[in-house]
């Protein structure tokens, strides 16, 4: 026998024994045809067409992605941190040395973001205060995720499955399909439509972007570590714009194994390749974990984190997996969304979570079975726990159990294997004796998928319009979260609907009767009708439920200083600050009551004192101008109304509190300017009305003046002041038995406004 025989006979016996290395065998050189080219820059010749393909798809999946988020546009900041970061935040208002200072230094809201604090920066730079320009500027950032991940997803494709035949359309297709699932997902939309979380879609720019350079270093192997190091730099920007990004360096690995295949297999996992893969990784750790000290530390000012005291380890441990069940539930039907999936108490045994342990056990064994067959499964199964691990309940952090915006960057691998899926089915059918029918059918599949997601996300966006849309969808979704409810009556709280906030206060109480923060809220909604001990009361109790709840000592103390009873309100405030030092409401209300007490000069300290230079915030210098008032200095008071309404243009109460002031000057025609302009800003504003009533009866109007005063009952039937303010104007028509029935609703209610 020859020796071309006999090792034809060898491999043949090799081949029987164990196939699976001589596929994987074959598969090499086929990869390495596809990577490389005769010209050595890691590319491959394309026709004129095919390049036409390779950048029309990208940009086919960003204007989806536009189309599908469209509605964004109109929506407007909402009442929950917007108004913190925002509305009431002069610090990032523009990109001079003042402003960056900050945004490289603070913890604000308990996160460290100077990137993403920069693109709000050029924000206000371009639109102002106009939430429209914040809405597109996130909703681009998006849309170029979109058309990155796409790139991302070819260039996995391409290693994972290679096939040297109809790469091109198939490969756009596929990773087009995969791109769009990850877009226009409903579970996008809370990371897209909320201006707070433009961090998630800029940080995710830097994740994908970092991928993606990674994917181009290991492509050029030993000419490629320029590329590597400037995937080390992307993803320093991914960290800077979120700190969730520090999962990165364990999906590196994960794409290591599969599907680059350089570690594990043939190479090993311990061999010199090996190694170097391994050390390739240091300084993505380093910057991992210099990023994951920074958020403990931001997250410890903040004083958000649950402790164990609070939380078991089981309960963080059903929580987890609580939470890698749901969001995978969520990402197959993406229905009922929410702002907010309220943490309730924990109960480890509970039906809900012991079906999450098995969904968890279930899908881990699952994949580690199908390892050899489907390495993609284990590799997406490993990323999205990765990915999610530093928002699972083993960090809790916050009141939500679950939130959406937490699966932006966890549902990429799902993506990639869905497209993968798409591919191999098609090539399935191909090969198979039924022929096109069946490939139109599999395309009509896969168009209905991304049409029926691109109506819901369509939807789900509408949601996030305005403050009331958002809190009353978020009570009507789940009638039992206290947090939704106690949101919703401050809301209306804030639009002078008393009667309908204290309904919600109380269904969260009746929901979690523990609830700390509805006490207080509805506090909030007393004091503003004047009724001061009823809120003292519910202060009081908040107080006990929390201890630490500076929010109630602030309230009390301004309860307080109403009733005159300033150094009892001084010694609340100072509680206040203490407690959270960041608290700028605390911060001017000290200071005002000092000045009140005439203390001047320690009354100039907590102002200075106050976080974000309180001097610069709407807020203080309101109060700041209603202490100066009550002094007698109006000229100074309208100063600072004047410095507040050009920190925030829509501030009503500044332009309510000018107008008052006006009236003290005898200025009656320039008061009710003020008070028309506080009604266009918030046409529900009953204090403006009781207040332009009250100057309309000083020029003799009292005709127009009732109208106001109708007006202003209608928004809050417990006004005391524009009932007595309504009786006065009857009074002065001689119809004293009506002007008699307002004194005496306004009854024990008198409003300590009046004197």
């Amino acid at each position: 026998m020859s020796r071309k025989s006999k090792a034809r006979q060898l491999e043949t016996a090799a081949k029987s024994q164990h196939p699976q290395l001589f596929q994987r065998r074959r598969a090499q050189p086929v990869q390495a045809a596809v990577m490389t080219s005769a010209h050595g820059d890691g590319s491959i010749v394309l026709t004129p067409a095919q390049r036409w393909v390779r950048w029309l798809a990208p940009l086919l999946v960003a204007l989806l992605t536009l189309a599908a988020f469209l509605p964004t546009l109109q929506n407007q900041f909402v009442r929950w941190d917007d108004p913190e970061n925002f509305l009431d935040n002069p610090d990032y208002r523009g990109l001079a040395w003042s402003q960056l200072c900050w945004m490289w230094t603070t913890f604000h809201m308990g996160h460290y973001i100077p990137l993403t604090w920069m693109t709000l920066g050029i924000d206000y730079l371009l639109w102002g205060m106009n939430p429209a320009g914040y809405h597109l500027t996130t909703l681009l950032l998006h849309a170029a995720n979109a058309a990155v991940f796409y790139f991302v997803v070819r260039r996995i494709l391409t290693v994972a499955l290679p096939s040297p035949s109809e790469r091109e359309h198939v490969l756009a297709v596929t990773a087009g399909f995969a791109a769009l699932l990850f877009a226009i997902h409903p579970l996008r939309v809370e990371s897209v439509a909320w201006v707070t979380e433009r961090r998630d879609v800029l940080s995710g720019l830097f994740y994908l972007l970092t991928i993606l350079v990674y994917l181009r270093a290991c492509e050029r192997e030993t000419h490629g570590r320029g590329w590597y190091w400037l995937s080390v730099v992307v993803f320093g920007g991914a960290l800077l714009s979120k700190s969730m990004a520090v999962s990165l360096p364990v999906v590196l690995l994960i794409l290591d194994v599969y599907p680059l295949r350089r570690l594990g297999g043939s190479r090993g996992w311990w061999s010199a390749p090996a190694r170097r893969v391994y050390l390739e990784k240091i300084p993505f750790v380093l910057l991992a974990a210099a990023a994951s000290v920074i958020a403990f530390k931001a997250q410890f000012l903040l004083r958000s984190t649950v402790l164990l005291d609070q939380l078991s380890v089981l309960g963080r441990l059903a929580i987890s997996a609580y939470g890698l069940s749901f969001y995978l539930w969520k990402m197959l039907l993406p229905v009922s969304l929410s702002p907010l999936y309220e943490l309730g108490i924990v109960n480890p045994w509970a039906p809900p979570f012991l079906l999450s342990y098995a969904v968890v056990l279930a899908l881990t064994v699952v994949t580690l079975a199908l390892r050899q067959r489907v390495p993609g499964l284990l590799a997406a199964w490993l990323a999205y726990i990765v990915i999610l691990l530093p928002v699972l309940g083993i960090f809790q952090n916050g009141p939500q159990m679950a939130a959406d915006r937490y699966t932006y960057l966890a549902g990429l691998g799902w993506a990639i294997l869905a497209g993968a899926g798409l591919l191999c089915c098609w090539r399935t059918l191909r090969r198979s004796t039924i022929g096109t029918p069946t490939t139109f059918a599999l395309a009509g599949i896969a168009i209905g998928v991304v049409g029926g997601l691109g109506v819901l996300t369509w939807n789900q966006v509408q949601v996030w319009y305005d403050s009331d849309r958002l809190w009353t969808y978020a009570a009507t979704i789940d009638p039992n979260s206290a947090r939704a409810h106690t949101a919703l009556g401050l809301e209306l709280a804030y639009r002078g609907k008393f009667a309908g906030a204290i309904e919600h206060f109380q269904q969260a109480l009746r929901v979690k009767p523990y609830y700390a923060e509805a006490h207080n809220n509805w506090g909030v909604a007393l004091a503003q009708q004047g009724q001061l001990a009823g809120a003292i009361e519910h202060y009081q109790q908040a107080l006990r439920l929390n201890p630490d709840n500076a929010e109630a000592h602030n309230n009390w103390g301004a309860a307080l200083a109403q009733q005159g009873q300033l150094a009892e309100a001084i010694e609340h405030f100072r509680q206040a600050v203490h407690i959270k030092p960041y608290l700028a409401d605390a911060h001017s209300n000290l200071g005002r009551a000092l000045a009140q007490l005439g203390r001047q000069a320690e009354a100039k300290v907590p102002h200075q004192q106050s976080p974000g230079r309180e001097p610069d915030l709407a807020e203080a210098h309101t109060n700041w101008g209603v202490a100066l008032a009550q002094q007698g200095k109006l000229a100074e008071a309208i100063a600072h109304f004047e410095q507040a309404l050009r920190i925030n243009p829509d501030y009503g109460l500044a332009q309510t509190n000018w107008g008052t002031a006006l009236v003290q000057q005898g200025k009656l025609a320039e008061a009710i300017a003020h008070f028309e302009q506080a009604l266009r800003i918030n046409p529900d504003y009953g204090l403006a009305h009781t207040n332009w009533g009250t100057a309309l009866m000083q020029q003799g109007k009292l005709a127009e003046a009732i109208a106001h005063f109708e007006q202003a009952l209608r928004v809050n039937p417990d006004d005391a002041l524009a009932h007595i303010n309504f009786g006065r104007a009857l009074a002065q028509q001689g119809r004293q038995a009506e002007a008699g029935e307002h004194y005496r609703q306004a009854g024990s209610r008198k409003d300590p406004r009046v004197k």
